[in-house]
């Protein structure tokens, strides 16, 4: 009876290894999420100074601001989505929400490159405003048989629409668009320093609302800002780029001495958005050293569900709330938390 006992057990033994195996080899169409590596973006990648400015004197912070992302394992077998799963670390989800299935890989990346481009030019004009240099938005065409012939002309700095500021191109926008195809509105301008103002209709072209005139975005500075950081995409980084580019120009230390981390979209206007991954950015950043965590006001909820021990979540909707509480830690005081509602 022993060795019979002995034999079932050897080949249950034998017929899990092989049940084992063969989950191993399988692959399922799904990938996992899992924390990613961050940078900081006052030091260095590759021997360079991720942010570059010139044309000024640059400081030194104490701390650092880490951007954090978040890691792609894709060719799951079934074996590693089930370990994920019942890990609960990593976030097992099909395939084809990060790599959809009518777009390349290649495509993909690509996609991500570019809005990862597009957040770092937002993050410049943001950060050069909050410094003090504000945007100009000037007409660089008038549309022939537009609304705009003999009201505006090439060269005009364009102010106002309906006595609100024109603080960039996408403002003008957001103003025209509120109006609606047929509105009019009120265009203040300076033409050669002099302000003059004119009404102006709101028409459609190729699917855009505006006021026949194209437009072009000036911000006089003294600086020249560079990017420099490689195998990153997507726009999540944003707001960690313009907090950067804030502390090297100003001679204040922004971090405190802290190791600060966070994520969010930035537009050009400083508004803060959502962004994806939040659980593993937040594992991510406490990894590699931080004790404050800024995050966008639209994931708050999903950050405080999955709360990370030793990581304070400070609640961001727009650059001013960030900068608002750096300068309350800095205090020594509590900035605005992020909280479950």
């Amino acid at each position: 009876m022993r060795r019979r006992g002995a034999t079932l057990f050897v080949g249950a033994v034998v017929v899990l290894l092989l049940i084992v195996a063969s989950f191993a080899g399988v692959r399922v169409p799904y990938v996992a999420l899992t924390p990613g590596p961050t940078w900081n973006t006052l030091g260095t990648d590759h021997n360079k100074d991720v942010i570059q400015v010139s044309g000024g004197t640059v400081s030194r912070s104490g701390g650092q601001l880490r951007m954090v992302t978040v890691g792609v394992e894709d060719q799951l077998t079934l074996w590693d989505a089930l370990r994920g799963w019942l890990s609960g670390d990593d976030a097992v989800v099909p395939r084809e929400v990060i790599y959809p299935p009518n777009e390349s890989q290649q495509q993909v990346d690509q996609e991500n490159a570019q809005e990862f481009k597009a957040s770092q030019n937002a993050a410049i004009v943001s950060a050069l405003r909050a410094l003090g240099y504000p945007v100009h938005v000037v007409v660089k065409q008038v549309d022939a048989g537009g609304p705009a012939v003999g009201k505006l002309a090439k060269g005009d700095q364009i102010t106002t629409v309906d006595g609100q500021p024109v603080t960039s191109a996408q403002k003008l926008g957001s103003l025209v668009n509120a109006k609606g195809k047929g509105g009019t509105v009120t265009v203040g301008y300076l033409r050669g320093g002099a302000p003059g103002t004119t009404t102006l209709t709101v028409v459609e072209k190729n699917g855009n609302l505006g006021v026949g005139a194209q437009t072009d975005e000036d911000q006089p500075s003294p600086y020249h800002v560079t990017i420099s950081l490689d195998n990153v995409g997507g726009p999540s980084a944003g707001l960690m780029f313009t907090l950067g580019i804030i502390d090297k120009i100003n001679p204040a230390d922004l971090t405190g001495g802290r190791t600060i981390a966070g994520t969010g979209t930035i537009d050009e206007e400083g508004t803060v958005g959502a962004i994806g991954g939040i659980p593993q950015k937040m594992r991510g950043a406490r990894r590699d050293g931080a004790t404050v965590f800024l995050a966008p006001a639209n994931n708050c909820a999903e950050a405080v569900a999955n709360a990370v021990p030793g990581l304070k979540l400070v609640k961001v909707a727009t650059l001013t709330d960030a900068l608002q509480a750096l300068s309350a830690l800095r205090a020594g005081g509590t900035p605005t938390l992020c909280s479950a509602k």
